[in-house]
């Protein structure tokens, strides 16, 4: 257990070394939020001005979720769904060519993304009917809804952890993609949950200035240094912003990582050969 716990945090720096490398990669995830805030925008400001919400609001304990409701939430999932897993996709991309000794540009990131539109398209479209099933399965019973929507929408990350790899290596459709998704978490799964908490613990360690930050700017504006006190809180913002992108890249790396070992037993550009063989040690 703690050799496993080890190789995950030695999964982490690798990611981290192979992000240092790369630091364009930051790109994409920078680019995924800023699409993202206009995919909400476009769908929060038509239903604000339109939509009369206190009709669904007097009785709390009996709320009818109007019909069309679900048709804009399936276009929403759609829209945010094909925004992230194309970002996601690019960045992938440029990941296995630096793991191929290639240096990528961002240019080839969303070219290698365009050439596999077709599967990013199906694979949206299937994320965003398991989201509506999900929500409607939550709306069907307030507490036993939750609870299921909860399992199921937990054992669909679990199953789907690689389909997004798989698109981009495999050129393969959303059922195949989710069949080799699996076949591939069985191998990995323990090896994916130490990585990911390796890198969670890194990432805790750069929230702890950001959260010092925004406390320090708390405390200026209420001891009546506001301008000093709005100036950190900016900057905080700011770096905040910085830190969800590095997040998003070093799991994408290590997704990457993952995946490639898995698939093809290579081990990535940046990564222990040693590491590789101890957390995919098989009993």
């Amino acid at each position: 257990m703690f050799e496993r716990i080890a190789n995950g945090f030695a999964l982490a720096r690798s990611s981290w070394a192979v992000l240092l490398k790369d630091k364009h990669l930051l790109i994409f995830p920078f680019i995924s939020g800023i699409l993202f805030l206009v995919v909400v925008a476009s769908f929060a400001v038509p239903l604000a001005l339109l939509v009369d919400w206190n009709q669904f609001g007097n009785q709390q304990n009996n709320v009818r979720v109007p019909w069309w409701a679900y048709a804009v939430a399936f276009g929403f999932y759609f829209c945010t769904y094909f925004v992230t897993i194309f970002c996601n996709s690019a960045l992938l991309s440029c990941t296995f060519l630096r793991f191929n000794g290639e240096t990528p540009t961002v240019a080839d990131g969303f070219r290698l993304a365009v050439a596999r539109l077709p599967q990013i398209l199906a694979w949206a479209l299937v994320s965003a009917t398991v989201g509506v099933l999900l929500k409607v399965a939550e709306q069907a019973h307030e507490k036993v809804g939750e609870l299921i929507a909860g399992l199921l929408g937990a054992a669909w990350s679990v199953m789907t952890f690689f389909v997004v790899p798989v698109l981009v290596v495999e050129k393969v459709g959303p059922v195949d993609a989710v069949k080799r998704s699996i076949s591939l978490i069985r191998k990995t799964w323990g090896e994916a949950l130490v990585g990911r908490a390796g890198i969670g613990f890194v990432l805790f360690l750069l929230a702890i200035p950001l959260i010092l930050l925004f406390l320090g700017g708390v405390f200026l504006i209420a001891s009546g240094m506001a301008p000093v006190g709005i100036a950190l809180l900016i900057v905080g913002g700011v770096l905040t912003l910085l830190y969800m992108a590095v997040s998003s890249a070093l799991h994408t790396i290590l997704l990457a990582a993952l995946y490639q070992y898995a698939a093809d037993n290579r081990v990535p550009e940046g990564f222990d050969r040693q590491v590789f063989a101890g957390t995919f040690a098989r009993a």
